[in-house]
């Protein structure tokens, strides 16, 4: 399976949950994303899954992400790479060992696509979205 076929099929599953369609971005949070930026949000993406997943061990695991408060938290929710249980369950990465540096970079991937398809549901262009 290729990588567009792994996010259509995680994209549908993840649409098929009631928990994880639960979570949408506010327009505070659509705000402070046209106020940053598209790749400023990729490097939040990326610094909170080195910090708050990619190591081995994870004292608080499962209470690390907020559900609010930056609109990566809310679609680290959505995507369920939110902690080390739901990588595991989701998107198969196994606990208790450090993810490397392309598992870091496919969960910002997710994280980032969610978020700009979260955008297009809202009404925004491609064109929006850059500025």
């Amino acid at each position: 399976m290729n990588r567009e076929e792994w996010f259509a099929q995680l994209f549908t599953r993840l649409g098929n949950s009631k928990f994880r369609t639960s979570f949408k971005l506010k327009q505070k949070d659509i705000d402070y994303i046209h106020e940053k930026g598209l790749d400023t949000i990729r490097d939040h993406a990326a610094d909170f899954i080195a910090k708050r997943e990619a190591p081995a061990v994870i004292p608080n695991d499962g209470k690390q992400t907020p559900t609010k408060g930056h609109p990566v938290f809310v679609a680290q929710h959505a995507t369920a790479t939110c902690c080390r249980e739901c990588i595991r369950k989701w998107h198969k990465m196994q606990p208790g060992k450090e993810l490397s540096q392309i598992q870091q970079d496919y969960l910002v991937d997710v994280i980032m696509t969610w978020i700009e398809k979260e955008l297009e549901a809202n009404g925004e262009t491609k064109e929006e979205k850059k500025s």
